[in-house]
Formats: C-alpha cells, structure tokens, sequence
C-alpha cells in the first residue's frame, strides 16, 4: 500500500478515538476490547483527572503528543497467549510516565516486562477476597483485606526477579503487582465496577500518588474555556444549531449562545415523530425564555410520507437522517454568513459508533449526529461536547442555568418515535404512542421516580392480540414498558418499578388509549438486549 494511502487509512482508523488537545493533565486508556472501557474514563473523571480513549495499538509518538500524566491499559475478552491477540507499541513503556494494567491489561504488561501469563488452575469470576501484602503505594490507606470483582481465566504464573508482588487472592498469588524498574503496575481485577468498594481509593492513588495529578478537570473552568475558544474561532460568523430538545442540543444550544449571543441561530425540525407537546415545550423554552432565535421548520408530511410501508430498522434510521439534511439545508440556505454547525455529539457517540476498520469495537447504532451534515452544506462543525460523558453535559446544563425539566430529560431518539414502533410508522400508530407514552411518563414522574430512571419509553408493538372489552372480544395492539438504570448507557439494568405504579399505568394505557389492549413489562438488562427496541 503507497505511504499515503496507508498513512490516511490509519488516521480513519484511529479518528475515533483522537479527540482534540484539551490542555488538561490527561490520563491516556488504552483500549483492548473492555466492556468497561468507558466505564474506567469515567472514573478517572470522577477525580476531577481529564481522560480520553485511545486505540490499543496507538504509537508512542502519538501517545507522547498528548503528553499524557500516565496510561492506562484496559481489560479485554481475548488471551494474551493468543496468536492475535491485541497488542500495545512496547515503547510506551520507555515513555517515563506510570502504567496500571486491568486484567488483560496487567497480563500483557507483565508478558511484555518479562513475565509469564498462563491459564490459570482456577478462573476467578465475581466476588474476589484480595489480601493485601504492599500498602506502600498503589494499596496506600487500605485495610489489609477487601473485596474485588475478578474476571478472568489467565494469570501470571511466574514474575520474575524484576517484579513486586502487592496483593494475592485464595486462587491467583498474583493479584497485583508492581515493576521494580518502570513504573508499571497491574491489578488483575477491576477498579472501576462498583462491585470492587475500594476501586475508587485504588484508582485515586494511582492518579495522585504515583501520576502526581492536580486534579484540574472542572466543569467550571470547562465551560468558561469551551466559551471562548467558540468566540475566538467564530469571530463574526454565524453559528447554526441544529436543537431538538433534548438534553445534548440544548447544553450545546446555551453553551454556543454564552459565547457568541444572538450571532447564534437554533433551527428545529418537526418530523412529525415527536412526543406529545414537544415543539411547543422547546419553543417556550429557547425562543421565550433564552431569547435564542429559533426557526421551527414544519417537514412532518415529508418524513411520514417517506417512511410509508418502510418496515426495516436501520432503514427507517437512514430516511429520517436524509429527510433531517433536506429540512435543514431548506432553512440554512436562508441564514446569511452561517459558517458553522454546532452538534451536541458525546464522547460515547464517538466511541460506539465505530467504524469499519477497527477491530476491537462493534458499530452498534447509527447516529446522524457524528460526522455531521453532509460536506457539501459547506458547515464547519462546532462539538464542544465531544469529549464528555451524559452525567458532565448534566453538570454543564446546570451551571448554564438550563431547566431542570431538560436538564434530567430522559434521552430521546433522534429518528424520535419511529424506532419505537415496530414496523411501519403511520398516523393512527403515532397517535397510540403518543397517548401511552405520555401516560408512562406522566405516571412516574408522580410517583417520584422520573430522576431515578435513567430512561423510560412506551414501545408499539402493532401485533393484535386477544382480549374482552365491554363484554366483547377484542383484537388490538401491544405497548411494551422499558424502562432502564445505567450510569454511562453502555450497559444498563431494568428498573424495578413497583408493581402498583406498573398496573396503574397499565390500567390507564388499556382504559385511555384506544388501540391498546395489552401491557407489557421489559425486564432484559443490556447486554444482551439494547435499550432502545429498534
């Protein structure tokens, strides 16, 4: 492959996990395939210690341009004895800079300093006692025993004379380890679940004791920085936002018109596949309260129109992304100087969406918000949100003085309700959403678990089903209740809401909505299941 072909098809491949130069300590995670990858970046963060994902295999040269405070190195689902199992550049142990490895990480660490990982006699999965023999760094302020949440079917069998053993448990005499010359350290279990108690503490001595961390990743100063690099780089240029009213657009929304005012120019698309009242509640919000121009661009017969008789998911998913840049460019093309696109992408819409070429995540949805609008609209893109996770654009919304109403909205699907009704999007579908869905959250907002849920939906689905009414047999749909708990929405638990609250709003969706004859309740946890049904 020529050098510059080669060279391009590298820079794809690791664009999703590149993110901009932040100017904050950094804490680099090198990324082998773990399901809590994200999971330990929030972590980080959580000690006000700025984090980003990098792909395993980065190079060290890239590694040393974000001139990065320490690295970490995630766990994995493959064996590092295996032929193909992902590697790191083993220069990044001449970096200088501390390393902690997690499971597979620790293996690979320890295999590559000169040690040797061999399938264990016992694998350990779950609940683990670690018995602490080094309380010198890595375990400081720590009793001499705790718990830990192991899972793993390797372990270190022989160290050699260059490590240091820190702790042990009944079946693994290498549960974590440090190098007695680099400055490598290996824990083989996970800091970040919540089911290890004293992870946090880990986690903390890692950063502050041995990386020196400061601590400097604030939202505070986020903001006030985010604000004005926009100013800087917009000048007198317009800025579009594309608002829908969720939570992400709307941050973004507040965040682009501190800094730039009414050089600011929100456009919001009705689609015809929103919830109950929507457009009314983002229009007295933004244009009467925030005094943000807004543009409400009314494409509902269009979308609707195209989705007829289109019954495939991923399908429905495209028509609607195409239909949004046909409505969009039609009010864009009649704002002058607009030069810029602000979109509210997350660092999990970044990360999950993946791409072709890498090989160690899966694309797992389709988001018409990464990557943008098409190029030819000409737009730079504006995503001050990109390196955030949902709980920090939280915070954000709050410092802006955002609602709490939109603050704690409940995430809501850009195609809207068409990816909640299962087949074919229509009319007299929409109305039946509609009414059960404002119904399932009208209910449990009253019975005071709204903030407690970290997403709740009504699902259609057009199957007829037996039931009496009135005396009379009768044939209509089925609404299914999914409602979820998930710090991050990478993984997520159902909610056990009470039986009581779940028959009343039974009860109200059988006797108030017409079309609807059965309840549903979703208990699946993702994984296997997603949160959304389509």
């Amino acid at each position: 492959m020529p050098d510059a072909r080669k060279k391009k098809k590298i820079e794809n491949r690791d664009a999703k996990y590149e993110m901009q130069d932040t100017g904050y300590e950094t804490i680099a995670i090198l990324d082998f395939g773990s399901q809590y990858g994200q999971l330990i970046a929030r972590r980080v963060r959580e000690h006000n210690v700025y984090s980003r994902i990098c792909r395993a295999d980065i190079t060290v040269e890239r590694l040393h341009s974000l001139d990065p405070r320490g690295l970490i190195l995630s766990g994995g689902p493959a064996s590092v004895r295996d032929k193909n199992a992902p590697k790191c550049d083993e220069k990044i142990f001449e970096l200088g800079v501390p390393i902690l490895g997690i499971c597979y990480g620790m293996q690979l660490g320890c295999q590559i300093l000169g040690a040797e990982v061999v399938a264990a006699e016992a694998r350990e999965y779950g609940r683990r006692k670690l018995s602490i023999v080094d309380k010198s760094d890595l375990f400081a302020n720590m009793p001499n025993s705790t718990t830990v949440w192991a899972s793993h079917g390797d372990q270190v069998g022989q160290l050699g004379d260059d490590f240091l053993k820190l702790a042990t448990t009944e079946t693994c005499p290498y549960a974590a380890v440090r190098h007695s010359k680099k400055k490598f350290f290996g824990v083989q279990f996970h800091v970040e679940v919540s089911h290890t108690p004293k992870g946090p503490l880990i986690l903390k001595n890692f950063l502050y004791n041995i990386c020196s961390c400061r601590g400097d990743w604030k939202m505070s100063d986020f903001v006030t920085e985010t604000t004005e690099a926009i100013r800087k780089r917009v000048g007198s240029a317009t800025v579009i936002c594309g608002l829908s009213g969720g939570v992400d657009s709307s941050v973004v929304a507040s965040l682009v018109h501190k800094a730039i005012g009414n050089q600011l120019v929100c456009i919001f698309v009705d689609n015809g596949l929103l919830r109950k009242n929507e457009g009314e509640e983002v229009v007295s919000t933004f244009r009467d309260h925030f005094h943000i121009d807004l543009r409400i661009v009314d494409w509902s017969k269009q979308f609707l129109t195209a989705l007829a008789g289109v019954t495939e998911p991923q399908k429905k998913r495209r028509i609607i992304g195409a239909e949004f840049i046909e409505a969009f460019k039609s009010e864009a093309s009649k704002i002058s100087n607009a030069k810029f696109l602000a979109q509210g992408t997350l660092y999990p819409d970044v990360i999950e969406s993946g791409s072709k070429d890498d090989s160690l995540s899966a694309n797992i949805k389709l988001h018409h918000n990464v990557g943008g609008l098409p190029a030819e609209l000409g737009f730079e893109l504006i995503e001050p949100l990109r390196d955030l996770f949902k709980d920090e654009v939280r915070v954000v919304g709050e410092y802006l003085g955002l609602p709490e109403d939109i603050v704690w909205r409940h995430p809501f699907p850009g195609p809207g309700l068409a990816v909640r009704i299962i087949g074919e999007v229509t009319p007299e579908r929409l109305r039946i959403l509609r009414a059960a869905d404002e119904i399932l959250i009208d209910e449990i907002k009253s019975a005071g678990l709204y903030r407690k849920i970290s997403q709740a939906l009504a699902v259609l689905i057009p199957v007829l089903t037996v039931g009496v009414m009135g005396d009379e047999r009768s044939y209509e749909n089925v609404i299914a209740i999914r409602a979820v708990e998930t710090p991050d929405f990478m993984t997520a638990d159902f909610s056990q809401i009470p039986f009581d609250v779940l028959g009343l709003i039974s009860s109200r969706i059988i006797n108030e909505v017409r079309g609807v004859n059965r309840v549903v309740y979703d208990i699946s946890s993702k994984p296997p299941a997603t949160i959304e049904w389509e």
